[in-house]
């Protein structure tokens, strides 16, 4: 550092997260922030590295772009919100954060404890408003650890900490609070530029139920693996592609938010797994949530059930009741690689041809009937799967010029169409549900990758949820070329398919007009966007879908500027 031995405590904390490798801090402010504002403007003058702090009008925004900008580069970020109107604000996306077992910093500031004679003492009435007996109940069961700074000179051994709990396994994001007063005081320079001094505990499977495991996988007649969340990181997908092509393991992406395999691989064999599941006598479930509907599934009485992953009985979930005769512990990337190693070359070669070659007839045949029932859907309004083929076709024309895509998906584009081969090219909505995740995520994961195609593919109503103000806003300023796709069907399409699940022959389902599901009339999502000089078309017929994603490309990439394509989706029929 510089000769000056101390600094405002607020700048401080920006040196000691560079420190830490974090490259953006995402922020709301309030009357919680001057000393952090006025450290912030000292640390530059003194020439510290300091990351880059964004303004983002809403703090749901803020912890979701730290979301995605993980989600593609693996390098935790952090977020500061004000006092606890902003971290209630973050909550939503703080919980898909802790769903989605994404690393952070999560911090906030603290409403000032002291009425008078103190620096940094309450000046306004909101001080009085906003004090909390417990602020951190507002997040503390989302995230692995959550503290309040007492002293300035805590900042570094605490950072420290922070950062590695949220890189531990199973990761996840941590929560600072931080008093006024404590912000306002000097911090001593001593330790800010210093990586952390604490390692992150990295876990592995243990190597009695790994071998165990390996040797269930190498005798089964009828494997599958089920898969939610990716192979853990691009060793892992490769290795992973190896491991079913070699043993002819069939994969299923059910429910996935991440890609595990190419969705061309000849083992992957899509979204449903029931029929592979009755007939399954050992299923390899690889970080999966919910590996499969429990009142639609029987499972084989000698199944035997594997789950693997960073947590894999998921602890903190209160109810989870899926079988699990063998446990494997660890990142799942480790957990592919341990198992591909004990397995080794496969022991019984013509079982395994045979395997696969019904495996692979299988796969081809369910791909393209789904290519045909896509392409079904090219009417005036179209289908929601005509869009996720329409992109994905347009996804590998970029790729034959060597430009990669990511898609994040929130009830916008279905899976399998995009056909995608790429393991950080996908990722879908958390499966807690905090909707208005998947703009601020893409927006996110394009700040860390501005050469890449960015995607945001959102149902109507998972857009309003988004704040799109906010996230034009904020895209406009950073000059961040996301491409939005709203797949318009101006319902909760979500809700209605849940009424109809629940009650497959009820009055709703027969009904034209189902209740607390219409959004209509719908708003000119174009105008949000617009305010914010987006380039924005709305589409109504399916045959004008590939020349508008077209141009679309063109002006994110040419002109280095956002975009918003307004869909009109067909609403489900009334049965």
């Amino acid at each position: 550092m510089k000769d000056t031995p101390t600094i405002t405590a607020g700048g401080a904390i920006f040196g000691k997260l560079k420190a830490l490798g974090v490259d953006y801090v995402f922020a709301n402010s309030g009357t919680d922030f001057p000393p952090i504002i006025e450290g912030l403007v000292e640390a530059r003058r003194a020439g510290l590295d300091l990351p880059t702090p964004v303004t983002v009008p809403h703090e749901h925004a803020a912890v979701s772009m730290a979301h995605g900008y993980w989600q593609v580069t693996g390098r935790p970020q952090a977020v500061l919100l004000h006092t606890n109107v902003g971290l209630a604000n973050g909550a939503t996306a703080a919980i898909n954060a802790w769903c989605d077992q994404v690393p952070m910093i999560v911090m906030s500031g603290r409403t000032p404890v002291t009425e008078h004679s103190r620096f940094g003492a309450r000046t306004v009435p909101i001080g009085w408003g906003q004090e909390m007996f417990d602020q951190e109940a507002l997040i503390r069961e989302t995230t692995k650890w959550h503290y309040e700074l007492r002293f300035p000179d805590q900042i570094a051994e605490l950072m420290d900490r922070a950062w590695a709990i949220a890189n531990s396994t199973p990761r996840g994001p941590v929560y600072l609070s931080l008093p006024r007063e404590v912000l306002c005081e000097p911090c001593p320079q001593a330790g800010l530029e210093a990586p952390s001094r604490i390692a992150p505990v990295r876990t592995a499977p243990d190597s009695a139920a790994l071998a165990e495991a390996a040797e269930a996988l190498a005798k089964a007649e009828n494997p599958l693996i089920i898969a939610q969340r990716g192979a853990g990181s691009e060793a892992g997908f490769a290795a992973l592609s190896a491991l079913c092509e070699a043993h002819a393991l069939p994969l299923s992406h059910y429910w996935s938010n991440q890609l595990a395999l190419p969705l061309s691989h000849p083992m992957q064999v899509g979204a449903d797994p029931g029929p592979w599941l009755a007939e399954a006598d050992v299923v390899l479930v690889l970080d999966a949530l919910a590996p499969w509907f429990p009142d639609k599934v029987t499972l084989r009485e000698d199944a035997t059930v594997i789950m693997a992953g960073p947590d894999p009985l998921f602890t903190r979930t209160p109810v989870r009741g899926f079988p699990a005769a063998i446990t494997l512990s660890g990142p799942t990337d480790r957990v592919i690689e341990g198992l591909a190693q004990a397995m080794g070359v496969p022991q019984q070669p013509d079982a395994i041809e045979a395997r696969r070659t019904r495996i692979t007839e299988a796969a081809a045949k369910a791909r393209g009937q789904a290519v045909a029932q896509a392409e079904t859907g090219a009417g005036s309004p179209m289908s929601k799967e005509w869009v996720s083929l329409c992109l994905g076709r347009a996804i590998r024309a970029q790729a034959e010029q060597g430009r990669r895509a990511t898609v994040f998906h929130e009830l916008g584009c279905p899976l399998m169409p995009l056909d995608l081969q790429e393991p950080d090219s996908y990722f879908q909505e958390p499966h807690s549900g905090g909707l208005g995740w998947g703009l601020p995520a893409a927006i996110g994961a394009q700040m860390a990758h501005p050469d890449r195609l960015t995607f945001a593919t959102m149902g109507d109503g998972s857009y309003m949820f988004a704040n799109p103000t906010a996230c034009h806003l904020v895209a406009e300023a950073h000059e961040v070329p996301v491409i939005v796709l709203v797949l318009n069907n101006e319902e909760w399409g979500a809700v209605r398919h849940s009424v109809e699940g629940l009650y497959p022959k009820g009055a709703a389902r027969a009904s034209n007009e189902v209740p607390l599901t219409s959004l209509r009339p719908s708003p000119d999502f174009t105008r949000t966007a617009g305010a914010s000089r987006a380039h924005t078309e709305t589409v109504t017929d399916g045959a004008d879908l590939p020349a508008a994603l077209e141009r679309a490309i063109s002006v994110a990439t040419t002109e280095r500027r956002q975009v918003l394509l307004n869909i009109a989706i067909a609403r489900t029929a009334p049965h």
